[in-house]
């Protein structure tokens, strides 16, 4: 009698390499959804992993930029630089307010896949936040089973 398939071994992995241009959300959906295309994969899940302690993932509004410009100003407030409480300071204020930005947010994300598409709403979109304030080349892992 032959094996099964062992369906945990179909699917694809990818990893992306991002720029970011310094601080903010980046709308990286179109490259997500791009290895759920490549996977040809009808129904099943979609999980996005940031390899990095300073960068995050997350799933917002795409549609009006202003709630973006507003999450980044309220993160802002809530975790400043220049805290003197701060001891991670060797790579430069915005480090350790990263890491922090980073723990209160996401590394990973999973997202339904149906009908081949990422299962999205209407208005949302899959970001990369980069915390740091200089430009990064970020590294996410995107599988797709």
């Amino acid at each position: 009698m032959a094996d099964a398939p062992n369906p945990y071994t179909r699917g694809v992995t990818r990893e992306l390499t991002i720029a970011t241009p310094g601080q903010g959300l980046h709308e990286i959906t179109p490259r997500v959804a791009g290895v759920v295309a490549e996977a040809g994969i009808d129904d099943g899940l979609c999980v996005v992993f940031v390899r990095h302690t300073s960068a995050s993932l997350t799933i917002q509004e795409n549609a009006d930029p202003s709630a973006k410009r507003d999450l980044e100003a309220w993160l802002d407030r809530l975790v400043p630089e220049n805290d003197p409480l701060y001891t991670h300071t060797s790579e430069g204020p915005d480090d350790m307010p990263a890491h922090i930005k980073a723990i209160l947010t996401q590394v990973s994300l999973t997202i339904p896949v149906v009908g081949g598409d990422l299962a999205l709403g209407t208005w949302q979109g899959v970001y990369l936040w980069e915390h740091r304030r200089r430009a990064h080349q970020r590294r996410v892992v995107v599988r797709v089973s």
